[in-house]
């Protein structure tokens, strides 16, 4: 088998991007937007030495029951989803496997994992979207990167984007033909706007920020006169002038408003600057923090410790079922907003500290603390060797791992079993639905 032959080929499981996983002569092939009992001629266009990829040539000759119409004209150009070509049931199905064969094929772990708690309707509920610019000033394009590459693929008006983010988009759009402000290119580094970013709060307000290629917005009070009639109460411009990927740099100009929006979840309200991190899902956020809260099962006498607490959000959600609560995270302007949440919600036993989480816990360990329950909700590498020691070292009744990756929680999974740390029980939750991103909250318990 070599790229470009084409070959006549079934898929019979999904991978974990949704990809159709089919089988030449040994050798598993992936398959975008091929589904199980689906058959096509597939194209090679790459090949390893233990796998390969594959392009589907040809419609499957007989649909699987689970495909659909995508609903989106920007699919599957776009690299924002990976399941829309599926029914919405059948990427639950497909995350839920995910999980249970993480477990199995990585730690041994036989895990009984439950359906995912999935969305009654699963559309508009991205609060924030992030668009690469590209085009001309007279055609300028706002959108998402194709998949594996710089190419903006427009995408103006997005299904999983929460309202009303879909006419700011095309309000701005506007603004730059009425403008002619250049968009950004990356070849040459001239122009202007780099990105647009729109973050909505649950009453339909706005703050948008435009990345820039420099310090000063032209026409910025015409910008600021369309986008108030769609409730923007804060615009600012990110200056942005490095030859980065990185969206944001750390220079703000605040052009109009108020320099924070203001959102809540689970009864707690949270003041968002254009830097903060926030979950995009609210509404699922909610049930995942709720998972979180029942895993624990804090008692009021209880010390909590919340590891890589970001701004505080699962700190404080379960600082008010506790005795007191202590949140350790990296970055010294999460630790801020997450102390002003707590003051802001009236919340006195929690507290934060700034460092990394494997320096951190070990010393605070050291130094006596003690927690019942241990929360931790870590970057998609998982967590380090001396985090899982040092949790090992506090030796808590129970942990409550929040995980975003489940390669890496299955691989800690293992590692926390060698530490004593039995696996309870696990619950997926679809932060991201269409997408193949899947949230998991497990429960460990001590058996030391």
């Amino acid at each position: 088998m070599k790229k470009n032959d084409c070959l006549t080929l079934t898929a019979d499981n999904l991978g974990a991007d949704l990809e159709g996983i089919c089988r030449h002569e040994g050798l598993p092939i992936f398959v975008p937007g091929l589904l199980p009992g689906e058959k096509t001629t597939v194209r090679i266009v790459k090949t390893e030495k233990r796998y390969a990829f594959g392009r589907m040539e040809t419609p499957p000759a007989s649909p699987s029951p689970d495909r659909q119409d995508p609903g989106c004209p920007a699919y599957p150009r776009c690299g924002g989803c990976s399941g829309r070509h599926m029914s919405y049931e059948a990427t639950l199905a497909a995350k839920r496997q995910q999980v249970e064969d993480c477990f199995r094929r990585i730690s041994g772990i036989e895990a009984e994992v439950p359906p995912v708690i999935g969305m009654e309707e699963p559309s508009g509920y991205r609060n924030k979207t992030s668009l690469p610019c590209a085009g001309s000033a007279d055609l300028p394009v706002l959108g998402f990167y194709a998949p594996r590459s710089h190419t903006v693929i427009p995408a103006a008006s997005c299904p999983n984007a929460m309202p009303p983010a879909n006419q700011i988009t095309e309000a701005f759009l506007s603004w730059m033909r009425t403008f002619h402000v250049e968009p950004y290119r990356e070849e040459t580094r001239k122009g202007l706007i780099r990105h647009l970013v729109i973050r909505i709060n649950r009453q339909g307000e706005s703050m948008v920020t435009v990345v820039a290629n420099g310090s000063v917005l032209p026409h910025a009070d015409a910008l600021k006169d369309v986008l108030i009639p769609l409730h923007t109460v804060s615009l600012w411009l990110n200056e942005n002038r490095n030859a980065t990927n990185v969206i944001l740099s750390d220079r703000f100009h605040l052009l109009y408003g108020k320099e924070t929006l203001t959102d809540t979840l689970c009864g707690l309200q949270f003041e968002l600057s254009p830097a903060s991190f926030f979950q995009v899902n609210p509404s699922q956020t909610e049930k995942l923090y709720q998972t979180a809260t029942d895993f624990a099962t804090l008692k009021p006498e209880d010390l909590l410790c919340d590891v890589y607490c970001g701004a505080g959000t699962i700190t404080l959600t379960l600082a008010r079922h506790c005795r007191e609560a202590v949140g350790i995270e990296i970055v010294p302007a999460a630790v801020e907003n997450a102390k002003q949440n707590a003051e802001r919600n009236g919340i006195r036993n929690a507290s934060f500290h700034t460092g990394k989480a494997e320096d951190l816990l070990p010393r605070m360990v050291t130094d006596g603390l003690k927690p019942d329950v241990i929360v931790v909700d870590p970057p998609r590498k998982g967590l380090e060797p001396s985090v899982i020691k040092a949790i090992a070292e506090a030796s808590p009744d129970r942990l409550v791992y929040v995980s975003c990756n489940p390669a890496t929680l299955a691989r800690d999974a293992g590692l926390l079993k060698n530490e004593g740390y039995q696996l309870k029980k696990v619950q997926p939750v679809d932060m991201f639905c269409w997408t193949s991103g899947i949230e998991t909250v497990a429960l460990f318990s001590n058996l030391i």
